[in-house]
């Protein structure tokens, strides 16, 4: 990954850490906490991942040319992939049974 989207993601996490911070509403409920007698601590872990969208894009389009109708996106087909579970047709038997195991 290079330096400028690693500068972008830490600006990401400024700003969303920013607007907790600045958040009305949770100030409001903060400051309802501390007056039931309570300290408030409050720790917000964000995960952010990426794909690159040429990548995507190239998993779409071996999809659509291997005929996979369905509601998955390229991101099911990956995380099937890497099950290695095949989605065609013809390899119905690619997915054991639950009994057989």
């Amino acid at each position: 990954m290079n330096q400028k989207v690693k500068n972008l993601i830490q600006k990401l996490g400024e700003a969303i850490h920013e607007s907790v911070s600045e958040s009305e509403d949770i100030a409001g409920v903060v400051k309802n906490i501390r007056e039931q007698g309570f300290d408030v601590l409050l720790m917000l872990e964000a995960t952010i991942g990426l794909n690159e969208v040429e990548a995507e894009a190239e998993e779409a389009t071996e999809a659509a040319e291997e005929g996979i109708d369905g509601p998955f996106t390229s991101n099911d087909l990956s995380f099937l992939k890497s099950l290695r579970i095949s989605l065609t047709e013809d390899d119905s038997t690619d997915i054991p049974d639950a009994t057989e195991a």
